[in-house]
């Protein structure tokens, strides 16, 4: 990207200055963000978790400005009122923006040149810019939502000022180092200008965040606490297919990649033709999501809002304690949701304050998770859940078994996909994962399932959406459009030409059908299974019915005995009967537990998968390793030959 040349005050000339190229590609915008983060990184932030937030609240403000003047030029077409969330010299166009005194240099509605107050400020010496930011500017930002004197909410600011608010909140002072370095970090944060940004590629902070969180995570530093690929999530958005007018929701939103990617998804199929009403219930009214850490809120606000979601209803605490940061954004929530897109953390430790909260206490965090988005899911609404293996498979642990129960009885699971071992691993965390989909409302009579999990990913091949058979429309891909890693084994089988490869997609299409079965999908009749399992258990829940009942009889004659003052034989026999009785109803019933138990092991096993197995016996094992080494040793003999004889030389 072309920077602008500066003049003899270090200003930009207008005259030079040409208007910047679109960032039309992913790389790009990537390319140019780093050598933002080089500057910084020079000056005083070192790590992604000091240079991240400095560039959050730069930025940010930055493309609010932008919005404020679009937001101005409609207002005045329609005529009618604007309102501003920042006045002068507060606003970006003031302070931050490049300077120019050449006519046709950009001018503030009150006839200033932008950036006037930076130039004003850079006349009066080294070590004012930082004065204004750390003194007024600061200051001022922090009490657009809160009351510095009380600290109580200001309810007279506007909803916007809110947002901004927040998003500074933990912005004390600036952390770059040198004023120089900040200008040149403000002059090329200023060329990110949003009419410049093609739609497809628009900027979103969440992807440049993530990135650098997985590189913080690959060397095991505090940044490895992991975000979802945002192609994953695409895939999960892709298959839930929200719709305008439904409220999606996410309870550990991160950096709010789900809701970013959901309102490009609906806001897609609006398309160019979408009312104000529309609009306005897409941007204000759709999406919400809760947040604990004080580092990511700030980022998930100014994500969202530089993702066109003027209004990001998100609630700053602990979701599972539901002990309040700051919940005045929150304010519009209503009790449930239509779509409920999220990955919680999974592997955390959870106190005694949270698991009081629930029915079935247990540390899991992510076990808490689900029990809690049991509760916030509307009627007929769905969720799609990333969790890890252990929730699946998990029966010996009575809150993990209670709250599948819980939750194959309250909704239809109606899709599984296991996923590769290394989806997350670049993100610091191996473990592997699954995904989940389910509707509120009846019980899980049929479980789809479909696996992903064969395919090899790592940090140079990291899942993608074409892996699972979406382009990014969410349409179906063409065989000929598939990863080739995906397809080879399947087209490697002369039984399959002319065949369509099943993806995922295309077989989704199919679920609930015989035609939705393949090699790679499969459906489990959970209802069926659930049945037999009770038919089989109830005979030995019978059996121990009657021991207890046989025990009820005897502990009788045992106080018959006991009063008549019988022997110490006697009654010490009859005690070692009834304890004996005991002992058996009780193994009967923990029989007829783990009967039950086993049915909610939920983990994929594809009963189709093609496994490659060695027939050999041990005695054709040994023989085969006994030639391949007269092989070797014939070879090196040779070779040794070849050299004494000088037909080989060293």
């Amino acid at each position: 990207m072309a920077r602008p040349k500066k003049n003899t005050d270090g200003m930009v000339s207008p005259s030079t200055t040409k208007a910047p190229k679109a960032i039309a590609s992913t790389q790009s915008l990537s390319a140019f963000v780093k050598s933002i983060c080089d500057v910084m990184r020079r000056s005083n932030c070192a790590s992604a978790l000091q240079y991240v937030p400095e560039l959050t609240w730069i930025l940010f403000l930055r493309i609010l400005d932008a919005q404020e003047a679009k937001a101005r030029e409609e207002a005045e077409v329609l005529g009618a009122n604007f309102s501003p969330a920042l006045h002068s010299p507060y606003r970006w166009q003031d302070w931050a923006a490049p300077y120019s005194d050449k006519s046709g240099h950009p001018q503030t509605t009150e006839g200033k040149p932008f950036g006037w107050k930076r130039q004003e400020l850079f006349a009066a010496g080294d070590g004012k810019l930082f004065d204004f930011i750390n003194k007024e500017l600061l200051p001022h930002l922090h009490s657009l939502d809160i009351d510095t004197r009380t600290g109580l909410p200001n309810f007279n600011a506007s909803r916007k000022q809110r947002i901004m608010g927040r998003t500074m909140t933990a912005v004390e002072k600036v952390r770059v180092d040198s004023e120089t370095n900040l200008r040149d970090i403000l002059d090329k944060v200023h060329q990110i200008n949003i009419d410049y940004v093609d739609d497809q590629h628009f900027f979103t902070l969440s992807q440049v965040y993530e990135d650098l969180l997985l590189k913080m995570g690959e060397k095991n530093s505090d940044g490895g606490q992991f975000f979802t690929p945002r192609e994953v999530i695409r895939a999960m958005v892709h298959t839930v297919n929200p719709q305008l007018g439904q409220t999606v929701y996410d309870p550990c939103c991160g950096t709010g990649g789900f809701l970013a990617i959901a309102y490009e998804h609906i806001a897609r199929q609006l398309g160019q033709s979408a009312t104000s009403t529309d609009i306005d219930t897409l941007k204000h009214d759709t999406f919400f999501g809760r947040e604990k850490e004080n580092l990511v809120f700030p980022i998930a606000l100014a994500n969202l809002v530089l993702h066109g979601i003027d209004q990001p209803n998100l609630w700053h605490g602990n979701s599972l304690t539901r002990r309040t940061t700051y919940g005045a954004l929150f304010d519009q929530a209503p009790q449930t949701f239509d779509v409920i897109l999220t990955n919680p953390p999974f592997g955390g430790k959870e106190g005694k304050d949270a698991q009081k909260n629930f029915a079935y206490e247990t540390s899991a965090t992510q076990v808490l998770f689900v029990q809690d988005i049991l509760d916030e899911l509307a009627p007929k609404g769905t969720c799609a859940i990333v969790l890890d293996e252990g929730l699946l498979f998990r029966t010996n642990e009575s809150a993990f078994l209670d709250t599948k129960r819980k939750l194959v009885d309250e909704c239809d699971l109606w899709a599984i996909v296991s996923l590769p071992g290394g989806v997350f691993s670049t993100a610091g965390a191996g473990v592997k994962t699954n995904l989940l989909f389910f509707t509120k409302g009846k019980k899980t009579g049929k479980i789809w399932y479909y696996d992903l999990s064969y395919v090899k990913v790592g940090k140079k091949t990291p899942l993608t959406l074409a892996h699972f058979g979406f382009d990014q429309n969410g349409d179906v891909l063409a065989d000929t459009q598939l990863p080739a890693i995906l397809t080879a084994d399947w087209h490697a089988d002369e039984a399959n030409a002319d065949k369509p490869f099943p993806s995922y997609a295309r077989m989704l299409q199919q679920r609930g059908r015989p035609e939705g079965d393949s090699r790679y999908s499969w459906t489990m009749d959970f209802a069926a299974r659930r049945a037999k399992a009770r038919a089989e258990m109830q005979p030995l829940l019978n059996e121990a019915a009657q021991i207890k009942a046989t025990v009820v009889d005897l502990k009788e004659q045992l106080k018959r005995l006991k009063k008549d003052k019988a022997s110490d034989a006697e009654l010490e026999a009859l005690d070692a009967q009834i304890k004996e009785k005991d002992k058996a109803a009780r193994d009967l019933e923990t029989k007829a537990a783990d009967m039950d138990a086993a049915v909610f092991d939920l983990k994929a096993v594809n009963p189709t998968a093609v496994m490659d197995v060695d027939t050999r016996t041990p005695q054709e094992i040994i023989q085969n390793i006994d030639t391949q080494g007269r092989i070797i040793a014939e070879t090196l003999a040779r070779l040794n030959a070849l050299l004494a004889a000088g037909v080989l030389s060293g």
